[in-house]
């Protein structure tokens, strides 16, 4: 959230926690301002969601960075928000890495392992959200922190795991009917059915829609209207 969308306020009665832009691949500190408000007004989780400096490509695209350098962005992210977050009488929940970030961390051992370093030495207190199984979920265990395994309502997988890359034309699913059965599988299955047509096994803590999605609201919609029915 805190993208440019501005469909935040729509999202909120759907949602439970929140992953705010912290300036380095889209936001400011207005629009942090904006999101925190609207998390307090419908009592949602504040989440921040440090990535690459690099508005261009929306933190999308891989960079080379050393380890130092990827330990100094996060925890400048998390400075920003934080102060934010303190201002308006709240708390910071947890930490989602964002895009590129997110994806190289969830294979990479020592990009993983620094970022929830950074987080740890930040605050001990927050918690780590990772994709289900991955990279990251074990190195933030290795480091103390609470971790959540993270699933996709609004991505494919592949048989690894993983999601499908955003350059491949099936990487997106955009039928509501088709994100609600995958968030079914999840739910009651622990399951996700890959582009291979393999089922696997994914842990399950916490769904992710992708704000800056096209049917972001009506994903968000359909997924409370189904969990809250069964």
């Amino acid at each position: 959230m805190g993208e440019g969308i501005g469909n935040e306020e729509l999202l909120m009665p759907f949602i439970s926690s929140a992953n705010i832009a912290c300036g380095y691949h889209a936001g400011d500190e207005t629009t942090m301002q904006q999101v925190v408000e609207l998390c307090l007004k419908y009592n949602v989780n504040i989440g921040a969601h440090p990535s690459f400096l690099d508005r261009d490509n929306f933190g999308r695209t891989e960079m080379e960075l050393s380890l130092m350098e990827i330990y100094s962005i996060v925890t400048d992210q998390l400075k920003i928000l934080n102060d934010i977050v303190k201002r308006n009488g709240a708390t910071l929940h947890h930490v989602k890495a964002h895009g590129a970030l997110y994806n190289m961390a969830a294979k990479n051992t020592g990009l993983a392992h620094v970022i929830a370093r950074a987080v740890k030495d930040f605050d001990a207190s927050l918690i780590y959200y990772g994709l289900s199984g991955s990279k990251m979920i074990t190195m933030a265990k290795e480091e103390g922190l609470q971790t959540a395994n993270e699933v996709f309502a609004d991505r494919t997988y592949q048989p690894d795991g993983s999601l499908t890359q955003r350059s491949q034309k099936n990487a997106l699913l955009s039928d509501a009917g088709d994100v609600v059965k995958q968030v079914l599988k999840f739910v009651k299955e622990n399951k996700v059915t890959a582009v291979t047509g393999e089922e696997i096994m994914v842990q399950v803590d916490t769904i992710c829609i992708h704000g800056d999605g096209k049917h972001a609201v009506e994903f968000a919609k359909a997924i409370y209207q189904q969990l809250h029915e069964k």
